[in-house]
Order: C-alpha cells, then structure tokens, then sequence
C-alpha cells in the first residue's frame, strides 16, 4: 500500500500522517476518522486526500487494506535455524551431491582463471567464495558489476562459479550469459535446479530450502550455500 512512489507524493501533511499511522498501525486500523485527524492535528478532508492517494475510495477501505496488511504481518513466522538446516541436510546430503562437488572441484582444478558471479546477498557470498577459494591455494576473483569488462586473458579456460537462491536473477543471467558466450565452464550454486541460471550451467549444484520472506526481504537461509562453497573448496584442495 504504501509504495516509493505514493511515499515520494506526500506533501507534509501527508507525511505526518504517514508516520504516525506507521508507529500507531494496531491502534489507527480501528479508529474513527474523526480520532485520527484529530491525533494528527489534521481536517478529515485532509485524510480522505491521503486515502484516495493510497487508491481507497475513503477511510473505510482504508482501514479494511490496513487490516489485511497488519493480519499478513503476523502470519509471518521465521523458522528456526535448526529446522532450515534439518531441512537441508535431510534432502541434500547424498551420495549425487557428494559427486556433484567432486565434479565442481575438478572443473575448478583445470581451469586456470575462477571467477565468481552473484548479487545482493548472493553478492556477498560470492565474495567470501572467491576470498575461501584463494585462501586455499586456488586464486579467484570476485566480479560485482555485471557490465564490468572482462580481459580476453581471464576468459580463456576459465570456471564461473554462478550463485543465486532463486536461479532468475536478471542481472546474474546477463552476466553469466555474456561469460559462457566467452567460453567460460559454468558451475551454479541455486535453490531450483529448474531455474534458468541452472539449465545454462553446465553444473548445477541445488540445495532444495523452502524460501522465506519477511515482508519484502527474500530471508532464505544462505547457510547452505556456504556448506556447497568450502565444501568444494576443501575437495580442489585435496586434488
């Protein structure tokens, strides 16, 4: 309901009301229109204005969106750690796996150039991926702006190491579009093997969590990910 874009349109009145119905959204959700212009020191014109800015035909509908909202909220549960990572050892841990990190590490091995690809928390991991890699004797590097310019030099005979929950990544398809176009091995680390950054890989290594999100955050737990990095890692620095 409450969008960059409706937030950027409030003048200051509207604005006031906006935070004030943020840090009172249990209490305004069943109060008069005539209580919450006067708890904002506004005219009821004022607040009808703000509800048809927020596409309600008045302050009954209003009030029946902020309901809805404030019901979502709590269905939002976080799972506990212990059960995302029973989730994950229980469906992941196999025989295939152990194979498929085999199978990642010896492609990592013949390459002469790893370099790893991921956005937003996916980012991250692909850092300390590259940061875990190089630590071991295996030199990689981390590349965060998918238009960045790649030299000829570390396109050849090189691994790309693709990290992404959900496999769809738009930015991260562009990127690893343009390496494999280069020549580049592919191995991708995503939560659904039937994701596109998956079918283009040439490994694909799934850890099937069910995702979570709070409110407009993807909270997937990344554990797992790092588990499929050092174990990798650990596998190449044996060979």
């Amino acid at each position: 309901m409450f969008t960059s874009e409706v937030i950027a349109s409030f003048n200051e009145l509207e604005t006031s009301i906006y935070n004030y119905i943020c840090q009172n959204s249990e209490k305004v959700a069943y109060m008069r229109i005539r209580e919450l212009a006067d708890a904002t020191h506004v005219s009821t014109a004022t607040i009808l204005r703000f509800c048809r800015k927020l596409n309600c035909d008045g302050f009954s509908e209003f009030k029946t969106k902020l309901k809805m909202e404030l019901k979502q909220d709590k269905k939002s549960r976080i799972k506990s750690s212990q059960h995302a990572m029973l989730e994950f050892f229980e469906r992941t841990l196999s025989t295939e796996r152990d194979q498929q990190i085999r199978k990642a590490a010896e492609l990592v091995s013949a390459a002469d150039t790893v370099i790893f690809i991921g956005n937003g928390s996916s980012g991250i991991l692909a850092e300390y991926g590259a940061r875990y890699f190089s630590s071991l004797g295996k030199f990689s590097t981390y590349i965060k702006d998918f238009s960045y310019p790649i030299h000829s030099k570390l396109r050849y005979n090189s691994v790309t190491i693709a990290l992404s929950v959900s496999g769809e990544n738009p930015f991260t398809v562009s990127q690893l579009n343009k390496l494999k176009q280069e020549g580049s091995k592919v191995i991708s680390i995503t939560n659904n093997k039937l994701s596109t950054i998956a079918k283009i890989s040439d490994l694909n290594i799934s850890y099937y969590i069910t995702e979570e999100f709070y409110q407009q955050s993807n909270i997937t737990t990344q554990v797992p990910v790092v588990f499929i990095i050092e174990s990798i890692a650990r596998e190449l620095h044996q060979l």
